[in-house]
């Protein structure tokens, strides 16, 4: 690169000022020399409690980012780790980095310092997670689609026995009473066959345009009655200015109406349901040669027990349930209807307690074009 074509220190300053990554630059002594505006971000510090201080001081309890600095400082070379690496600031939640130290040399050769590349991990090990469930999801859906041609019928011919038996049995009511257990047990195996295949059968969606205010204004009315007796409120948030999305409304109705009766079953008599909606400000879908796509998050919060933390990467394991007489199945097909529409999916326990949901759906069908979730701007 020529000296007219090099950056101006004015162009240099911006591109830091401006990247998403946190760059944080060492001198030879280990003394913070830059920390740019995304470093301020991920550390929950600002540049000026932290430029002039010794990097190994103001961020001792970093143990691995520490050693990764120290290794480039008197090796002079670079080091990096793309998965042990935890920020962990107080009053912030931890967060995944990868990062990279490099030396800083001078024109003469002579090491000047390192500087430090944080990259945000949050949203991939997410995703990562998504598509690991979704793997998961596939298997159990194949054996359940092999198994269910094997149990179905053999299920439909006990159930036809039994409505003859029933039949044959007249007004005995203590033999009806075990032909009704036997025709209603049935029935409720061929409905677990049935969700299972759920996972397991390519849907032919139906897309359109689908206004997520007005499905939500919809299923909370319905869910008013169904909690009344119960005294369970609904308060909604939602961003009217949030445009129609593409998706299958039947579907989508189907994933929200699901997530919001959980809300509602974990939630104590009389408590209340928080549903909001926005526009995304820190994931957008990206694809390539297109312009960013953003995505709509809806958020349901409830002020029940909580989910354990161990029990947080299993609610989606196909039959594992928390609730008495549920299948188990609710949350894998949501699981599996958000992935058909290229979004995901989030559970948290809030810190004031209760559980929250968080939903993110493109604004535009982005399914067959190789989307990535990227960081926002």
């Amino acid at each position: 690169m020529t000296a007219k074509n090099r950056p101006s220190p004015q162009e240099y300053a911006m591109i830091l000022e401006n990247i998403e990554d946190a760059v944080i630059a060492l001198d030879q002594q280990g003394t913070i020399t830059l920390f740019n505006p995304a470093a301020q971000n991920y550390m929950s510090l600002s540049e000026k409690q932290c430029r002039g201080r010794l990097f190994f001081e103001r961020f001792g309890h970093q143990n691995i980012l520490c050693h990764l600095a120290r290794t480039a400082l008197e090796e002079g070379r670079s080091i990096s780790d793309h998965e042990s690496v935890i920020l962990r600031m107080p009053g912030t939640k931890p967060r995944p980095v990868s990062t990279t130290v490099s030396p800083i040399f001078s024109s003469d050769g002579t090491q000047r310092g390192v500087v430090l590349i944080l990259r945000d991990l949050t949203q991939v090990r997410t995703l990562e997670e998504t598509v690991r469930r979704a793997d998961r999801l596939s298997m159990v859906g194949t054996m359940a689609a092999g198994l269910a041609h094997e149990i179905k019928n053999p299920l439909g011919g006990i159930k036809g026995a039994a409505q003859l038996l029933q039949m044959e049995l007249g007004k005995d009511e203590e033999l009806q009473e075990y032909t009704s257990l036997m025709i209603r047990e049935t029935e409720r195996v061929n409905r677990i066959i049935e969700e299972l295949l759920d996972l397991s059968r390519t849907r032919k969606t139906e897309p359109g345009k689908v206004n997520i205010s007005q499905v939500l204004d919809e299923i909370v009315m319905l869910q008013k009655q169904a909690f009344a007796n119960r005294q369970i409120s609904f308060k909604l948030r939602l961003d009217p200015s949030i445009p129609d999305i593409s998706g299958d409304r039947d579907l989508l109705v189907r994933l929200l109406l699901n997530l919001i009766k959980n809300a509602g079953e974990a939630s104590p008599d009389g408590e209340k349901i928080t549903i909001e909606s926005r526009i995304d400000s820190e994931y957008h879908m990206s694809l390539p040669g297109a312009r960013p796509t953003p995505m709509v998050l809806i958020t349901i919060s409830d002020n029940g027990p909580g989910i354990p933390k161990p029990k947080l990467d299993q609610i989606f394991t196909p039959f594992y349930t928390t609730k008495e007489g549920g299948s188990g199945l609710g949350l894998p097909i949501c699981q599996k209807i958000i992935t058909d529409h290229g979004g995901f999916m989030q559970f948290t326990n809030r810190a004031e307690g209760g559980t929250s949901v968080k939903v993110s759906l493109p604004l535009q069908d982005n399914r067959e074009a190789g989307s990535n979730i990227d960081k926002g701007q």
